[in-house]
């Protein structure tokens, strides 16, 4: 029996021993490197992980973590660096765009997204690239003409419509945590919130509510504002009567579609040419 015992703890131990050498083994694999993008090195474990995230074949998920290497050397390349005053000034610029101060539209921004820090660090790299792209494309780039504008215009109609009217029904409450409970469970039944179908007609919206209700799709609910001292959110139920917003009053912003195509265009063009200049080592 003891002899047994022995022999059972020996296997045991020898199970545990592959076990821990296997597990080991292939932890090795996936911290191995699979390729050097110009010194910077790219795993096994890199490539796998980035399949998962993003259901990607192998080959696309290492095109897009060798463009990512690239990317970065450029951005330290030009000692380029974007702060939250940065981050400020860019989403002031937005607000002002929309009739709004930066307090308003931050505001709105937070009821949005559940999480306003990964918000805030998504517009930091949004400014990292378009400070990259100035610096890449400056003296590069045909700046688009009224022309270019126009024809812009003409081609994307349907890109620039609103509705002017709008079918909704207001939910209301004293207690904003009780409003947010039936934004999240519609059919929840709370004394204390109102309900109210509106008619709206844009036109004599204010700024912050236009933006707030055409950020919002049929079937959905606005983020909560306030409005007569309650919290507030609409189900947007319908939007009719569909109008082609003026040229003049939409020029800045098709000017800025037709430049970031353009740079678009331009930086796909040169981060193929510096794949091809890159000294980018296949290891396994």
């Amino acid at each position: 029996m003891m002899k047994q015992n022995a022999l059972l703890l020996a296997g045991t131990k020898l199970l545990l021993t592959f076990l821990l050498l296997t597990s080991s083994s292939y932890a090795a694999t996936l911290d191995a490197i699979a390729l050097v993008v110009n010194d910077e090195p790219i795993t096994l474990y890199d490539i796998e992980k980035r399949k998962v995230e993003r259901n990607l074949s192998k080959e696309k998920a290492v095109g897009e973590l060798v463009d990512e290497a690239l990317y970065s050397q450029l951005i330290s390349k030009y000692n380029i660096t974007a702060d939250i005053f940065d981050v400020n000034n860019y989403l002031e610029k937005i607000a002002a765009s929309n009739g709004m101060d930066l307090y308003t539209f931050k505001s709105i921004i937070k009821q949005k997204y559940t999480d306003y820090n990964k918000y805030e660090e998504q517009t930091r790299n949004l400014i990292l690239r378009q400070k990259l792209t100035n610096t890449l494309v400056r003296g590069n780039l045909k700046i688009a003409n009224e022309e270019d504008l126009k024809i812009y215009y003409e081609n994307n109609l349907n890109k620039f419509k609103m509705a002017s009217n709008v079918k909704a029904v207001q939910y209301a409450s004293k207690n904003k945590s009780e409003l947010s409970a039936v934004i999240a469970n519609p059919m929840a039944n709370i004394p204390g919130i109102s309900k109210s179908p509106v008619d709206l007609d844009q036109s004599n919206l204010n700024p912050q509510l236009r933006y707030i209700i055409n950020e919002t799709k049929v079937n959905q609910f606005t983020p909560i504002f306030t409005s007569n001292n309650q919290f507030v959110s609409l189900l947007i139920r319908q939007k009719d009567e569909l109008k082609t917003i003026a040229f003049e009053e939409v020029r800045d912003r098709i000017f800025n579609i037709v430049m970031q195509d353009r740079e678009k265009k331009y930086l796909k063009d040169y981060f193929e040419k510096l794949k091809l200049s890159a000294d980018i080592k296949i290891v396994r």
